[in-house]
């Protein structure tokens, strides 16, 4: 069945059409693109970034009525969406994420002789971006997986989140403005969302499934994202799903942090990240472990004032504030969880937020409860502490904090943190992703479907690329990125050494 769909296509909005008619123009449109020079490439994405900033009032008003967010968020939301698309700008003119290699020619080796040997990444072809419900901006329509798609001359079909369509269509619209103004093919850029009536989750299969195309983007629950990699990998030709999912992301007292810190300062400041955004944010410090003794009740103390203290803030859908209360409650029904402190319902589709302690991890303890709900572990020492941190699944961050003293205790923890984490930081809370070229914003399964990925950072862009070996071509038939007189001023490695333009 081929499902309809509000559609916009740069230069040609049709009314109704099929999303076979977004998939056949991103296919129609792959070659001109992935044809641009890194000059082009990086103005057009300069130019998005110029559209969505000229339309800013009125994005920023769609997405505070739609998603309940304040304007102050939504605002900074509007300068990480448009300040990643210019980081990919950058990154496109120098070329790194081309990767070149060349081996030139050694006709004398022996005993065989070596052919000529070159190497550049291209792009996979169109690509399904699903848009979060969380982040309006950055992580939807021109967000972070569809800047780096574009990025590596990926054609981009965008299914808009059906919590804010308004907001995903305005900027889809300042997309396609920029498209137009380069002269691009209209299928560089498409945004679908599902009309009335129809099934959201239908058409991501239909996206999915669709054989043009060639890879997917995803942010959302652990359901979603499996469900989208059950239907890639049923196709004829299976295909990657980057599927940023869940995460409880661990957070670890050490005993030097509070024997040298200020307790009650950091109790606030772990319950201003749990309850930062209602919670809605996949680095959710979720789980924390905390020593026994005195300096930790004292943690705790401070730690059930301020969460009482703090009135629960409205959630984004509706489905989402049902569901966070569900898992609260599962939480405050299980065997060997004490609740610690709840706080004060905010009203409609605001519910409280609340923290719990267990000595025991497992389920539905160590599942994520997506909004502002928090785990307390007690533990004795280091011994106790690392056959914990072992047993948790894959996640996003992991965060210790600590003094000098603890020196030995985080050496101890930081390999095991590795094996199960993307990003490992020290005296900070998780929430909170810079947008870089050293980020990190995956981790091992369930945390994402692929933890050789990344879906924040400059090393994103790798997800929509494969390697291509050129083996003596004529030199008049090589690609521009690895030709001998270099005309795009690339850094390549040559014969594995460095050189830089």
């Amino acid at each position: 069945m081929t499902l309809t769909a509000h559609s916009i296509i740069a230069g040609a909005d049709a009314e109704n059409p099929s999303v076979e008619t977004a998939t056949k123009t991103a296919a129609a449109a792959f070659a001109a693109y992935r044809a641009t020079t890194p000059a082009q490439r990086g103005s057009f994405l300069d130019s998005i970034a110029d559209e969505i900033e000229a339309d800013r009032d009125a994005i920023v008003g769609a997405a505070v009525s739609e998603s309940g967010l304040p304007e102050a968020r939504i605002s900074g939301e509007v300068g990480r969406t448009t300040g990643q698309l210019r980081l990919f700008a950058e990154v496109v003119r120098r070329g790194d994420h081309l990767g070149v290699r060349l081996d030139p020619a050694l006709p004398d080796r022996q005993p065989l002789p070596r052919p000529d040997l070159r190497q550049r990444m291209v792009p996979l072809g169109p690509v399904a971006v699903f848009g979060a419900s969380n982040f309006p901006l950055a992580f939807s329509t021109a967000g972070g997986d569809t800047a780096s798609a574009l990025a590596a001359g990926c054609p981009v079909v965008v299914k808009g989140h059906p919590a804010h369509p308004r907001t995903g269509e305005l900027v889809a619209r300042a997309i396609t403005r920029a498209v137009a103004a380069h002269g691009l093919p209209a299928g560089v850029f498409s945004f679908v969302i599902g009309s009335d009536g129809q099934s959201g989750i239908e058409l991501g299969q239909e996206l999915v499934r669709d054989p043009r195309i060639k890879a997917v983007g995803f942010t959302g629950s652990r359901g979603g994202g499996l469900a989208l990699v059950a239907a890639a990998a049923a196709r004829p030709e299976p295909i990657p799903v980057y599927a940023e999912m869940s995460s409880i992301n661990p957070v670890v007292v050490l005993p030097g942090a509070l024997a040298d810190g200020d307790v009650d300062a950091l109790a606030t400041a772990y319950v201003g990240s749990l309850t930062l955004g209602s919670g809605q944010f996949c680095t959710n410090p979720g789980l924390l472990f905390l020593p026994a003794g005195e300096d930790g009740d004292a943690f705790l103390a401070a730690v059930s004032s301020a969460v009482a203290d703090a009135a629960g803030q409205r959630m984004l859908t509706e489905g989402i504030a049902r569901a966070y209360e569900a898992g609260t409650a599962t939480l405050r029904d299980t065997d060997g969880v004490r609740l610690l402190a709840q706080g004060r319902d905010g009203g409609e589709l605001a519910p409280a937020p609340q923290v719990v302690e267990t000595a025991t991890l497992a389920r539905p303890v160590i599942d994520e409860v997506f909004g502002a709900s928090g785990v307390v572990v007690r533990y004795t020492d280091t011994d106790a502490l690392v056959p914990h941190l072992e047993r948790l699944e894959g996640q996003l961050t992991a965060t210790i904090h600590y003094a000098p003293a603890d020196a030995d205790a985080a050496g101890r923890l930081m390999p095991v943190l590795e094996d199960t984490d993307g990003r490992i930081l020290f005296n900070g809370w998780p929430t909170g992703v810079e947008v870089s070229h050293a980020m990190v914003h995956g981790g091992p399964f369930p945390a994402t479907s692929d933890p050789r990925s990344t879906s924040v950072g400059t090393l994103a862009i790798e997800r929509f690329q494969r390697p291509v070996c050129y083996q003596n071509v004529p030199a008049d038939l090589l690609p521009d990125a690895v030709r001998d007189d270099n005309p795009w001023g690339l850094t390549r490695r040559v014969d594995g050494e460095l050189h830089l333009p």
